[in-house]
């Protein structure tokens, strides 16, 4: 522990004051690199939420060495935590390609008011390291996240005869380490055939080129009648 913050940790005028200042700087350092990179929660979201946990925080301690109360401190802590967990929930949205955004900037509400926490209580020492790190992973490791090679998702429209050529497609992308993250199987009566009909949701490594020729590797299969990319 750092003795430079003793003389702020208790619960005088001046160390609440500074507390909450304190509170409303991280959240307006963490805030703002969110707000740069057009994220649902800005800096005002995010100072709220240290402020918020750092008052929530100040209160229990106030309640059990203040007043003398027998408060459960931790009781509060937890309440809140699991407040943070609606409010994060409110930025996580899946997209209509069934893309889920939002988790970073949720997971960084999260951890903004459990360093609001660690304001209020008087443990500087945590919320600065914890207000570092944070900051380091929402930019640093964006950068890192962007080059690492994500295998992108591409839908296939199939059309055959009969149930077991399904089976002859999903063995085949097995064997060709093609990831199926999907499947939707409809069934269409056609002119004294059954011909069926499915979409594979697909995931492999490669662009555009490797979508194609996946697509054409399953036309060429025995009672498949189509196989289009969508």
């Amino acid at each position: 522990m750092l003795h430079i913050f003793d003389p702020i940790r208790g619960l005088s005028f001046a160390s609440v004051l500074i507390k909450l200042l304190t509170a409303v700087i991280i959240g307006t350092f963490i805030g703002l690199e969110r707000s740069y990179h057009n994220k649902p929660a800005g800096f005002r979201t995010h100072i709220l939420v240290v402020l918020g946990a750092s008052i929530a925080s100040l209160t229990g301690i106030y309640l059990y060495v203040g007043l003398k109360l027998p408060t459960d401190v931790s009781r509060i802590a937890a309440g809140v935590v699991t407040g943070l967990g609606f409010i994060g929930a409110g930025t996580i949205v899946v997209t209509k390609k069934q893309k889920v955004k939002g988790l970073t900037t949720a997971a960084g509400l999260w951890t903004s008011g459990l360093i609001g926490l660690c304001v209020g209580s008087g443990f500087f020492e945590g919320a600065i390291l914890g207000t570092i790190m944070i900051l380091l992973i929402e930019t640093y490791f964006n950068d890192l996240r962007k080059k690492i090679q994500i295998s992108p998702e591409f839908a296939v429209a199939l059309s055959y005869y009969h149930r077991t050529d399904l089976d002859e497609v999903l063995r085949y992308c097995k064997d060709s380490n093609i990831v199926i993250t999907n499947l939707k199987v409809t069934g269409n009566k056609g002119d004294g055939n059954a011909i069926y009909s499915a979409v594979l949701t697909l995931k492999a490594a490669g662009g555009e080129e490797v979508q194609e020729s996946t697509a054409k590797e399953i036309e060429r299969m025995s009672g498949i009648v189509s196989a289009e990319l969508m």
